[in-house]
């Protein structure tokens, strides 16, 4: 059975593959870098940070991950210095953008050859996971609000669930790369049931 490869439907299903590559994953980075200067109120406290980084270490290359790092890295020091006006410390902020580089990475291992629904879970729970993980070991170990012993860090895990918005942040990166991953396939898939064989 063959297709004619030269049908608008056809077509537009090869635009779409080609559209989704470069131009979303530099358009989400856009809106997450913006996302992080709303006002987070309790029940709006998330961010498109995770999905986003997800999105683009699945679908940018390794060399363009250092676009997202830049942004978020000057996003971390506006923020810091300019809207909450603490003092700046680099040393603080490292773990962060170890994470940073790694939920890129996550994306790129589960999610650029394969993308299915079993590994989308599994990059969406990975992802704000390890960020919780990560970022209140930084608290942990780098103040004196907690005792440096295991349970004063089991404290801090603790305490981090009340305050630290995990369930939110889990939340908001299952609706951002579900979007991010799922919109593209349903458009393509759409596209695919469009074209029509024309010839045995």
């Amino acid at each position: 059975m063959k297709v004619d490869r030269s049908s608008p439907a056809m077509l537009e299903a090869e635009n779409l593959n080609a559209i989704e590559v470069p131009m979303p994953a530099y358009l989400l980075l856009i809106v997450a870098v913006l996302s992080r200067f709303i006002p987070h109120a309790p029940l709006f406290n998330f961010t498109a940070v995770g999905g986003s980084l997800l999105y683009f270490g699945a679908r940018r290359s390794w060399r363009e991950m250092l676009v997202p790092m830049a942004a978020f890295m000057a996003t971390d020091y506006v923020l810091t210095a300019f809207v909450y006006r603490y003092d700046f410390h680099t040393a603080g902020y490292v773990l962060t953008w170890l994470w940073y580089a790694a939920a890129m990475v996550l994306g790129r291992i589960l999610l650029h050859d394969k993308t299915t629904v079993a590994r989308l879970v599994s990059a969406v729970v990975l992802g704000p996971t390890s960020f919780f993980l990560v970022s209140n070991f930084a608290v942990w170990i780098g103040s004196d609000m907690y005792a440096h012993t295991l349970a004063g860090l089991g404290d801090c895990y603790v305490a981090a669930l009340a305050f630290h918005g995990y369930e939110t942040d889990l939340i908001s990166t299952a609706i951002v790369a579900g979007l991010a991953f799922g919109v593209p396939a349903l458009m393509r898939r759409n596209s695919a049931a469009q074209v029509a064989p024309i010839s045995r």
